[in-house]
């Protein structure tokens, strides 16, 4: 079971977490919990300032009894849908500032969800520091940053909400593909009255354009003209529910071990160009969220600024950072932060790679050299090879896939700069003719704009 799903079982038990973090909080102030919270009495004025006498050494001090807001939140959240947008509208109500009011409201909420104080210190120090470096001030203006990291850190994302919020940010990214494909299919169906040659013509001529490709568009089509069959219609008003069906069955992903020897190497491939650099400090930015402890490693020894521009964003990220002189050899880089990423106990590592060499060498050799030298320092590393191909390059990221599939086998595809392509279909083209899932797409320049691909939300996305 989820994390959100045992958090809901739990919201419900009579043990419920949220009392429980109340009484914590009262425990730690000495007072009694059968006692209802009350607010601290206001002190007397005094006409000139006086200096307290000292209590005697064998005084105790008075327990300050809990503030008002701790058993109103409390009960607030208790009685509110288990949604993190209700949580969080309740912890930010009548605050309108950063401060120690939002902090201390963001660390009840932690408290109450049974998330360790380091965790919530750690995370709200950072947002601290980076509403600071951002120069935000009004809640109005980072509401939503907040609810994504809380996401992430509390492992949220399967939340409804949530995930409404994925769909929205999917389907802006692709209103150019959908604007291709989508009104050319509208167009089409309006002016067939049965899946007769013509149509299934016109459709081939629809997907070619949006770059899905000749290869895979026959067989996209072959799929579909099966599926039609076998739903006994010809009728061109049920073409759009098949379409969006085949679309769902072609994104499944298959089941696959998860658990890893840690630490989790990721080896990160693609050629130059392509968002890698950046593609490996969203990746980075995500498993922080989530409380894991990167290094980063700069394996990219033979591009000018390589090693800067990953520097750059370890010290932004605040992660680990390794590497070597540039023209090093990327195999030596490899193993030595291996070595670091055992020995100082990260959780994960992300290798950054050449996408070319300035130089005779071939690059899927030197490619398999670092995956072999991986495993030998670290059994069953590199446990995931993520390529990162551009969804603007069309057909070169279909040729792009099946070479580096076949020099080192690929895991997963990572799929950037979706959002600035009208050619989406190579969505459908890579995933049909390789059989490799696509994990995560590209849909803006922001940290939080690398997110987690589902299949049934691009079908939907695509076609509504």
């Amino acid at each position: 079971m989820g994390f959100f799903s045992k958090l809901k079982k739990a919201w419900a038990s009579p043990e419920d977490a949220a009392q429980q973090a109340l009484d914590e909080y009262k425990r730690e102030k000495g007072l009694d919990l059968d006692e209802p919270a009350k607010a601290e009495p206001a002190p007397e004025p005094v006409s000139e300032p006086a200096t307290a006498p000292e209590a005697p050494a064998s005084d105790v001090a008075a327990p300050t009894p809990a503030e008002d807001w701790q058993a109103g939140l409390t009960l607030a959240l208790r009685q509110a849908e288990p949604r993190l947008s209700q949580w969080l509208n309740i912890i930010v109500e009548g605050v309108d500032r950063k401060g120690q009011t939002l902090w201390d409201r963001l660390g009840f909420l932690f408290k109450a969800l049974g998330a360790p104080d380091a965790e919530a210190h750690d995370f709200i120090a950072k947002f601290e520091a980076w509403l600071d470096d951002m120069g935000y001030d009004a809640v109005a203006d980072f509401k939503s940053e907040l609810q994504y990291r809380l996401a992430l850190a509390l492992d949220l994302e399967d939340e409804e909400d949530e995930r409404d919020r994925l769909f929205l940010k999917l389907s802006e990214g692709i209103s150019k593909t959908r604007e291709q494909i989508t009104k050319r299919i509208d167009g089409l169906l309006s002016a067939h009255s049965s899946l007769d040659d013509d149509f299934w013509e016109e459709f081939e001529e629809i997907l070619i354009m949006a770059d899905v490709g000749m290869e895979a568009a026959g067989q996209l089509m072959d799929n579909l003209k099966a599926r039609a069959r076998k739903a006994g219609t010809d009728n061109p008003d049920d073409f759009k529910d098949i379409l969006r069906e085949e679309l769902e069955d072609i994104f499944k992903v298959p089941k696959r071990i998860e658990a890893v020897n840690p630490p989790e190497v990721l080896m990160m491939i693609g050629v130059n160009g392509v968002g890698k650099t950046t593609t490996i400090a969203k990746l980075a930015y995500r498993a922080q969220m989530q409380g894991r402890k990167v290094l980063i490693a700069a394996g990219d020894t033979f591009r000018a600024a390589a090693i800067d521009q990953l520097r750059v964003w370890a010290d932004r990220l605040g992660t680990g950072f390794f590497a070597k002189a540039e023209g090093s050899d990327p195999a030596a880089v490899a193993y030595e932060a291996m070595d670091k990423a055992v020995n100082e106990g990260y959780d994960l590592l992300l290798l950054d790679t050449a996408g070319r060499l300035h130089t005779k060498a071939n690059l899927m050799e030197e490619l398999t050299k670092i995956k072999r030298v991986l495993g030998k320092k670290h059994e069953g590393a590199p446990h995931r090879n993520i390529l990162v191909i551009d969804a603007t390059t069309g057909q070169n990221a279909l040729s792009q896939t099946k070479l580096f599939n076949q020099a080192v086998g690929v895991d997963e595809i990572i799929l950037t700069k979706l959002d600035g392509t009208a050619k989406g279909g190579v969505v459908v083209a890579v995933t049909l003719q390789n059989k490799l899932p696509i994990t995560f797409v590209g849909l803006g320049e922001k940290m939080e704009d690398l997110r987690p691909f589902d299949g049934k939300d691009f079908a939907k996305a695509l076609l509504t």
